[in-house]
């Protein structure tokens, strides 16, 4: 296993590799260089999200999770960038409650690689598991693009 972090405008932000895949990421401290060749690419993919020269990651991703968790994530995933979804309407594509939905964006263990924050309360913007909380959910719709809503 190794991770590795770089800084952004939202703190830090870390991601962590094993057996040739992406497993998680992270908000925090980690070292800032990593001899493996797939956490030097996630670094350098994120960090031109952050410069706002990339939309789409090319990485491969394994978040661990089945069954129900494993298809919030995918539904996550395929929410285009500067796009959003409700909780209510990943409801039902997935089938399950709105508040579960919730609960599995919160759970993700690949946040930003897997876009939780591109999922809106039918009413407010809903959580995020950031530091920062809402503010860097906000900071991140209003970097793609889909600042507009918030207004």
């Amino acid at each position: 296993m190794s991770r590795a972090a770089l800084d952004t405008p939202l703190g830090p932000v870390w991601v962590e590799a094993r057996d040739g895949v992406i497993t998680a990421s992270g908000w925090g401290e980690a070292a800032r260089r990593s001899d493996d060749p797939l956490i030097a690419e996630a670094l350098l993919q994120l960090a031109e999200y952050f410069r706002g020269s990339r939309q789409v990651f090319d990485l491969p991703l394994e978040h661990g999770r089945t069954g129900f968790r494993a298809a919030v994530l995918a539904a996550l995933s395929a929410i285009p960038f500067g796009e959003t979804r409700t909780y209510g309407e990943v409801s039902k594509q997935i089938g399950a409650p709105a508040q579960a939905i919730g609960q599995a964006c919160g759970a993700n263990p690949l946040p930003i690689l897997i876009p939780c924050h591109r999922v809106l309360g039918a009413k407010g913007l809903g959580g995020f598991s950031a530091p920062g909380g809402i503010e860097a959910k906000v900071w991140l719709l209003r970097h793609e693009g889909a600042g507009g809503l918030l207004i």
